[in-house]
């Protein structure tokens, strides 16, 4: 048995005790334990400790420890389970404590999967351009089951995603409108898919983008790569054959045969 013989607060963490200790060898520093630890186990001068007393309070310590390393890593946003369980394993608590904090955050309300899930798509909404499918990979990369992920995108409803897809084509439409408006059509469409919105969603877009807005600017971007195509050729090639590979050049990029006539006619009949 050990006799407490003293306790002090530590000079830099007030909130932190040292235990000192008499084995019936003199006193001796034995161990240190939080405020909350020391009240709720009445720790005092004269107790008698035995050694699996002194080792479960160390224990329990420990646990104090990672647990308000804890807290104090949920203070900045919600976490998943998983991003705790990788938290503490960086942390390299032991892992029967890390399920002793896991359940104790639970039983707090301050863990929640389903939750933490529901924040993240509707942060998502409204903070970046993702659509659902990319959404749903990130929860599930967060440990966030498929079921859990699937009630969260209930709070990402077609209008949204609909709404946030189309503000990006029109975005992405202005800055490729050098290219012909099938070819920004295919990247557009490609592009949306890739950030994860569904086909339902990018096809309402295409059918809904702003088609007389799009003529004046395909016949400007067919005379923008029609004058680079007719100087990459016109030295190498004249008459008929500079006709043709100008044609076909414009034709692989996607615009229409009659815009590609009317360039022809008026940039190269008259040379």
């Amino acid at each position: 048995m050990a006799k407490i013989t003293r306790i002090t607060t530590q000079k830099k963490k007030k909130d932190r005790f040292n235990i000192f200790l008499d084995f019936g060898q003199g006193e001796s520093y034995g161990f240190s334990v939080s405020e909350d630890i020391l009240v709720q186990e009445a720790l005092h001068k004269g107790m008698e400790l035995d050694d699996a007393s002194i080792k479960a309070l160390m224990e329990k310590d420990d646990i104090q420890k990672s647990y308000t390393l804890t807290i104090h890593y949920l203070s900045y946003r919600m976490r998943s389970e998983k991003e705790i369980r990788d938290y503490l394993n960086k942390k390299e608590t032991d892992p029967e404590q890390i399920e002793v904090i896991i359940d104790r955050l639970y039983k707090e309300k301050l863990l929640d999967d389903q939750e933490f899930a529901n924040a993240l798509v509707r942060s998502r909404v409204h903070t970046s351009s993702k659509g659902p499918m990319m959404v749903k990979k990130d929860l599930m990369e967060k440990g966030v089951s498929a079921a859990k992920a699937e009630e969260a995108l209930t709070h990402y409803p077609f209008e949204a995603q609909y709404e946030k897809a189309m503000k990006f084509a029109e975005k992405k439409l202005r800055s490729d409108g050098k290219k012909s408006f099938r070819q920004q059509v295919q990247n557009l469409q490609q592009t949306l898919i890739q950030k994860g919105f569904t086909n339902d969603v990018v096809q309402e877009v295409i059918a809904n983008l702003p088609q007389s807005e799009t003529e004046d600017a395909e016949w400007e971007a067919v005379v923008y790569q029609g004058e680079k195509i007719l100087r990459k050729y016109e030295r190498k090639a004249e008459g008929f054959e500079l006709k043709q590979k100008v044609k076909g050049a414009l034709y692989r990029k996607g615009f229409q045969m009659d815009e590609i006539q009317r360039f022809i006619e008026e940039y190269i009949e008259n040379e």
